[in-house]
């Protein structure tokens, strides 16, 4: 007995939300008595996957099959569930990103297994876990009561508990099933910052910015944190900028440990892709913006006078620190 949890590879990198999966999987396994096993699925680096072990990995299974690189949401659902059945692991943990909302309910579906998805707590005793409710504006306790369990947990909601050791990487021989999809070209984002479900500092802006001729301050502000730069739909929708970098309800959803907001006014709508965020901080110069009711904190001002500034003290205070 185990308990399976998915790794994701992205150019042959593992990526952040694979090192929470490890975490969570481990601190499970240890609720049950058994051991935290990874699945990666596509060519990788066996020391990279080692260094799961870190986090509370003994094993992973590395299906080291170029198809895999090309994601199919139902192949990777069928590799998981051999893999499942192969180290007879009756939990499956999966992140819940882009992939991870598409491979859990299938897998689930494969193992008749009750699902949570949203999972923002571990699991207690009695398998009740707690998960984000009504677009995150609520909480919600779900016990899981069947024989197979798989949980999709939000990237970014639990963290990663890291320690010492190093998990043994096992070549598998598990294939992808036929596909029924074919990739005929991959564009991955450019920069040099974590994509936006990863993000832990994320710098956004809306239609206050007046035209995306003045995205430059936001992408000044963005740089001297490290951070993510992002929008809201109307942004995204008349091309100011590109729609990958959209948060909210029909966006990204995101859970940084920082969001910084300017010059969105907080609709509801974008308000549900965000309010889960550790920190909200919000530029605007309408005192009257709905999004100060969801902020931590607030500044009333024009983001032309307020970003700029701000860059600069941040710059100040980096420079103090040596």
């Amino acid at each position: 007995m185990a308990v399976l949890f998915l790794v994701e590879v992205a150019a042959g990198k593992v990526k952040k939300a694979s090192y929470e999966a490890a975490s969570y999987a481990a601190q499970v396994a240890t609720q049950l008595g058994t051991e935290a096993v990874g699945l990666a699925l596509g060519t990788s680096d066996n020391a990279e996957l080692a260094e799961l072990g870190i986090y509370g990995a003994k094993k992973v299974v590395h299906a080291n099959n170029a198809d895999f690189d090309s994601f199919d949401a139902g192949a990777w659902a069928k590799a998981v569930s051999d893999a499942a059945a192969s180290v007879g692991a009756k939990v499956v943990i999966i992140p819940q990103t882009l992939t991870g909302k598409a491979v859990a309910p299938r897998v689930a579906v494969r193992l008749n297994a009750g699902i949570i998805s949203g999972a923002v707590s571990l699991p207690d005793a009695d398998f009740v876990v707690k998960k984000t409710a009504f677009s995150g504006k609520a909480f919600a306790f779900m016990k899981i009561t069947s024989d197979n369990k798989v949980i999709a947990f939000v990237p970014n909601s639990v963290g990663a508990t890291k320690g010492s050791g190093s998990a043994t990487v096992e070549a598998s021989d598990i294939a992808p099933a036929a596909s029924k999809v074919t990739v005929k070209d991959v564009k991955r984002e450019g920069g040099n910052v974590a994509p936006l479900p990863e993000a832990e500092l994320v710098v956004s802006a809306g239609r206050g910015m007046k035209g995306p001729e003045n995205w430059g301050i936001i992408e000044d502000l963005a740089n001297v944190l490290g951070a993510t730069t992002a929008c809201s739909r109307p942004v995204a929708d008349v091309g100011w900028r590109p729609h990958h970098e959209h948060v909210g309800q029909t966006g990204v959803a995101i859970r940084p440990n920082l969001y910084i907001a300017i010059g969105i006014s907080g609709a509801i709508q974008h308000l549900a892709g965000v309010n889960q965020s550790k920190v909200i901080v919000v530029i605007n110069k309408d005192p009257e913006a709905p999004f100060f009711k969801a902020a931590d904190y607030g500044i009333i001002g024009d983001a032309f006078e307020v970003v700029p500034k701000l860059t600069e003290a941040i710059k100040a205070f980096k420079a103090s620190q040596g």
